[in-house]
């Protein structure tokens, strides 16, 4: 399956995704935080550049598409922060999010999930899932997990989250804070899971007696 994975980070969800079954493109803009993802995924094709972009330009080259577009403008942790620290900047929402999602709902002939963390508001356009703080907009069905890991946002240590999500950042200049982009990690577990959600989907594509939506 050609898979195109959008705000790749440093590669979270993508992690155990067997590189052997699917020809995966990843797009990251941050040049030091694409340079984690090409170590642990050099077989990928990976691009440097405007991941809204991207999709507009070469959606139709892929059979399923993940977006995870920036979060920051959208979480309750800097709303909280907003209101008990004057210093945080004020920031519209960015649009982006949900633009993705129309433009995928409406255009994208194949396998789609946007993911972004559960806001401060109330979602624009209702989710498919929400799992742990994370929510995911989708075109098939996305069964629950148990026992869903996640960074912990409020305690833990650098090694822990380095543990839990299966990176070492020790050895890599990142110019913002590390402990950030381990937070910001979708799980691998949960990355898997919806994975094969979508193959199961996939793979029922050409049975016309199972629905689509």
């Amino acid at each position: 399956m050609k898979i195109l994975n959008l705000y790749a980070g440093i590669g979270g969800n993508r992690k155990l995704w067997e590189s052997g079954e699917h020809e995966i493109t990843s797009v990251e803009y941050r040049e030091d935080i694409a340079d984690v993802y090409r170590y642990y995924f050099p077989k990928d094709t990976l691009v440097i550049g405007d991941a809204h972009q991207y999709l507009l330009d070469h959606y139709k080259e892929f059979d399923f598409i993940w977006a995870s577009p920036p979060c920051q403008t959208h979480s309750r942790a800097r709303m909280w922060g907003f209101k008990n620290n004057e210093k945080v900047e004020t920031k519209y929402p960015d649009m982006k999010l949900y633009q993705e999602i129309i433009f995928l709902k409406h255009y994208f002939n194949g396998l789609w999930i946007v993911e972004n963390v559960d806001p401060f508001y109330k979602p624009l356009i209702a989710p498919e899932r929400k799992m742990g703080r994370h929510l995911f907009w989708s075109n098939f069905p996305i069964r629950g997990m148990h026992n869903i890991k996640e960074a912990d946002i409020n305690r833990g240590t650098r090694q822990e989250w380095s543990e839990l999500h299966g990176f070492d950042l020790t050895n890599f200049k990142i110019k913002t804070r590390k402990d950030q982009i381990y937070r910001n990690c979708v799980h691998p577990d949960t990355g898997l899971h919806i994975l094969n959600c979508a193959l199961k989907r996939f793979d029922c594509l050409n049975d016309l007696s199972i629905p689509l939506f």
